[in-house]
């Protein structure tokens, strides 16, 4: 079982030397200067205007709930979809179920607001 993660394993490894080499070289052979002006909060050219916590507006925890159903879907439907004709009725239906949950949560996005663009 552990040879068929073994190629993830070596991604994950390589992917974070690659990254740990490129952070270490940019800072022995970038210029780095540090000084007041450039250790500030950037925001948009501006200096920052007020506190750094404020209110969000609930759009967007409504827009990220529905990230968090479409990514959800893609991430349960994809797999099944692949192995479908293998699994029998019982996987359509507990399909079946999980669709209707995610439904509801369409359906709560819809009401909130969250699927319409101003």
């Amino acid at each position: 079982m552990f040879e068929d993660f073994l190629p993830i394993f070596v991604l994950i490894g390589i992917s974070t030397a690659l990254t740990a080499f490129v952070l270490v070289m940019s800072r022995l052979f970038g210029p780095f200067r540090p000084n007041k002006r450039k250790l500030m909060p950037y925001e948009s050219g501006m200096d920052p205007i007020g506190p750094a916590i404020r209110r969000i507006p609930v759009k967007f925890y409504l827009v990220a709930v529905s990230f968090i159903v479409f990514d959800i879907e893609v991430i349960f439907f994809l797999p099944w979809a692949v192995v479908y004709r293998q699994m029998g009725l019982y996987a359509l239906a507990v399909m079946g179920l999980f669709t209707f949950i995610l439904l509801v949560g369409y359906i709560y996005e819809w009401k909130r607001g969250g699927l319409e663009w101003e």
